[in-house]
């Protein structure tokens, strides 16, 4: 069997695995894309509107941390959603140094006429599975979560980790 660069043998179970995370990783962005393009607008976008609508008022962090991204990416995202009439910032009227991002009757309204979205899917699923399956599942997850951070982090550190992901690219 072929070595890829890491030392992993192609074929190897690691690598099957890796492929899997992509496929689902490549699916849900495709889904995302497809119904964000009949819509008029972007996959993050659609995204946001479906938090937003989930969770009503939401900071920018919050919302940032939920879309996996950082502040500055998601900054752009709602500037565009905002000036489309789909989002309304609001300060805080307890911190008026805090900033909540709520959807419009017009935001509302496009994140419940989404037909499917990923999480949908995904959610479809992992219902399939038992209870137990998903509880393992979750626990693996969280520790390959968990571990690709300290990898990103100890590669940041040394300078030579490409952060495009993280941008939300």
């Amino acid at each position: 069997m072929a070595q890829s660069e890491q030392g992993v043998q192609r074929g190897s179970d690691i690598d099957r695995i890796v492929e899997t995370i992509l496929y689902l990783y490549t699916e849900s962005r495709r889904v995302t894309k497809t119904v964000a393009r009949g819509m008029g607008l972007t996959g993050p976008q659609v995204t946001a509107l479906k938090i937003l609508e989930a969770v009503g008022e939401i900071s920018l962090s919050e919302l940032s941390e939920r879309m996996s991204a950082r502040n500055s990416t998601i900054t752009g995202i709602v500037d565009r959603m905002e000036r489309d009439g789909l989002v309304v910032r609001e300060r805080s009227e307890t911190d008026r140094r805090v900033v909540k991002i709520r959807a419009t009757e017009r935001g509302s309204q496009i994140a419940r006429g989404v037909p499917v979205t990923a999480m949908e899917l995904f959610g479809s699923a992992l219902r399939s599975l038992s209870a137990s399956d998903r509880a393992e599942l979750r626990r693996i997850l969280a520790r390959l979560a968990d571990r690709v951070r300290i990898e990103i982090e100890e590669r940041e550190k040394m300078g030579g980790a490409d952060t495009a992901a993280r941008d939300g690219d």
